[in-house]
Order: C-alpha cells, then sequence, then structure tokens
C-alpha cells in the first residue's frame, strides 16, 4: 500500500484537496474544528519529515553561508519588491491590499520542507535556514508595512503568532525527531517509529491539505467576487518566485538540490502564521483574513504542481559541482519524479 501511494502521490494530494473544498462548501459548521486541526497535523507531517532528515545534516548545513545567504536576499530583497508591486493592482481595497502585502512579505518556514524533500531539494539546508527565516521576518515585516501601506498598521503586528508558530511547528517536532532518532541507534522501537512515520507521509500530507482548504473554503466563497481579483497576482507571484529563485541560486551557483530549495522556498509563503494577524485588523478590513485564505489555497494548488516542475526546471546533472550534494542530490524517498 505504501508503494502504491508513493507511486500516486500528486493524484491523491489533488484528490484531497477536492475533498477539503467539497466538506468545507457541504459542511460549513465544520470549519472551526478543522482549523483547530491544522497545528496539530501539521506538526505531525514535520515530524514524519524531520525524521528522514538525519539531524547531522542540518548541523553542516547551518554553516553553508552561501544558501543562507541567497536564501535571505531572495525574500528579504527581491520578493518585497515584487510584493509591493502586485499590491499596487488591489491598492484602492486596503483590505485586499494589506492581505496581499501581510501573506506575500513572510517566507514560508515549515511545510515548505516536505514540499522540497518531495522535489529532491535540499531539506537539510532549508531546515537550517528555517530560525533565520523566522527573525528576519519578525523584523523585517513592520518596515515593509510601514513603507508599503502606512504607520497605522503597525498596531496590528504582534510577535507571539510567529513565536508560537516556530516552537509549535518547528522546535517542538524537531526536538521529537532527534530524540526518535537518537533511540533508534541502540534500540528496534525507534527505528520502527521512523519507518511507519516515512510509510505515513503521503497520508499525512493528504490530511495537511484537505484540513487546510476545509477549513477555509467556506468563509472565502463569501465573498468570491471581490477575492477573485488577489487570484491572478497569486498565480503571478508564484511564477515569478520560482524563476527568482532559480536566477538566485544560479547566480549564487549552488548545486542542484541546493537550487530546488531556494525556489521552493522564494515561492511558499508564511499563511497559516500571518493569519492571526490578518484577523486582529479592525472589521472595516475583515477581508483582510480572506485575502491570505485565499493565497494558502492558490499556494497548494502550486505546490503539488511544482514538486512536479521543479525538477525539471532545475534537472539533476551528475558532475563534479553536484559531488558535494551527496544525499542530498537524490530524490526524497516519497518523490515521484
Amino acid at each position: 500500500m505504501v508503494e502504491w501511494w508513493d507511486a500516486h502521490q500528486i493524484p491523491l494530494y489533488l484528490a484531497a484537496i477536492v475533498l477539503g473544498a467539497f466538506v468545507g462548501l457541504s459542511a460549513s459548521g465544520v470549519a472551526p474544528t478543522l482549523q483547530h486541526s491544522i497545528n496539530p497535523v501539521l506538526a505531525m507531517l514535520l515530524f514524519a519529515t524531520f525524521l528522514s532528515v538525519p539531524l547531522g545534516e542540518v548541523g553542516r548545513a547551518f554553516a553553508d553561508v552561501r544558501f543562507l545567504g541567497t536564501v535571505l536576499v531572495a525574500n528579504f530583497v527581491v520578493v518585497p519588491a515584487v510584493a509591493f508591486g502586485l499590491s499596487r493592482f488591489v491598492a484602492d481595497n486596503r483590505g485586499l491590499m494589506l492581505g496581499l502585502l501581510l501573506v506575500l512579505l513572510t517566507p514560508c518556514i515549515d511545510y515548505v520542507i516536505v514540499f522540497t524533500g518531495l522535489a529532491g531539494g535540499a531539506q537539510a539546508r532549508l531546515l537550517a535556514a528555517a530560525p533565520l527565516l523566522m527573525i528576519a521576518q519578525m523584523l523585517l515585516l513592520p518596515v515593509y508595512l510601514f513603507m508599503f501601506a502606512g504607520s497605522d498598521v503597525l498596531d496590528v503586528v504582534d510577535l507571539e503568532p510567529f513565536i508560537e508558530a516556530f516552537l509549535v511547528l518547528i522546535v517542538a517536532p524537531l526536538a521529537a525527531a532527534g530524540i526518535v532518532q537518537a533511540i533508534g541507534r541502540r534500540h528496534r522501537i525507534g527505528v520502527v517509529i521512523e519507518e511507519l512515520m516515512a510509510g505515513a507521509m503521503v497520508p499525512l500530507m493528504m490530511a495537511t491539505l484537505a484540513v487546510v482548504i476545509g477549513s477555509q473554503i467556506a468563509a472565502v466563497g463569501s465573498e468570491a467576487v471581490e477575492l477573485a481579483r488577489l487570484i491572478p497576482l497569486y498565480v503571478i507571484f508564484v511564477v515569478v518566485a520560482v524563476t527568482v529563485g532559480r536566477i538566485a541560486a544560479r547566480t549564487a551557483r549552488l548545486d542542484v538540490p541546493a537550487t530546488r530549495a531556494v525556489m521552493f522556498s522564494v515561492s511558499t509563503r508564511n499563511s497559516l502564521v500571518v493569519l492571526p494577524l490578518a484577523l486582529a485588523l479592525p472589521e472595516a478590513l475583515d477581508i483582510a483574513p480572506l485575502a491570505v485564505v485565499t493565497q494558502t489555497m492558490v499556494e497548494l494548488v502550486a505546490m503539488v504542481v511544482l514538486v512536479r516542475l521543479v525538477p525539471r526546471l532545475a534537472p539533476q546533472i551528475v558532475g563534479p559541482h553536484d559531488a558535494r550534494a551527496g544525499s542530498e542530490a537524490r530524490p526524497a524517498p516519497h518523490a515521484s519524479n
């Protein structure tokens, strides 16, 4: 069964998105329950992901200054310019503009690691970059909002959602994975847990996609006409961001797995973390959280596509330049490239 769903993961992910949409639209009363399930399901998915990454690689990846610098420059120098340009198309609606800026200015630090692995990218290096990405966005988001939207927006910028997400979605699963890996070196039970979680990766990803879509789609549907203005902007962002990531990685002369990781990092946003910030906006701007959620739904579909597309845009070429990539140069165990 595990072999079957590994071989058919992309159709299964699309089916999970459709199922989540169906449940969310036909039984909108379940949305609050599904929303409370997002973090636990996502934490389990990340726990399974971290188990598949030898934690020794994360320590070595933290010393990869070229990769870390490329990710930071692409996300916090180039992407803000792209986000500002796209925000001008909805500047007449302050709620839409703020929602778009909140989500596009903050790079993802959680499920981007999963999608990167599915595409054969450098999971360990991206995991090592997560603390830097989190700190940078906490410091720079108020600055960019002040520059792009005005000083009054700063009243709703709260660091608590960022800190909570980092602890719940990165620190706790990473610590648990480290404990299991340490046990696995001495006792069979640790190896069994690793094998079970590796086999559960596809169902966990399906559950995450279905829960996120199901919890939000009804609310988005209530403002569908206005929110439809954002869909082409979010699609354009993904296309531009993937291109920016590819160019930045090539400019920095990164190997193939690192190039794929940069492409995913630049194109994936921190929507689940910034949603509480959008919800804290005044009632007059109550469309802003829906603008954030709309980006999530567009992005999840885009990520499923990019799992197939990115390996073609950054194909693996065996040679001296990629020799040091080691295990990261090979597709992830659950990739079906």
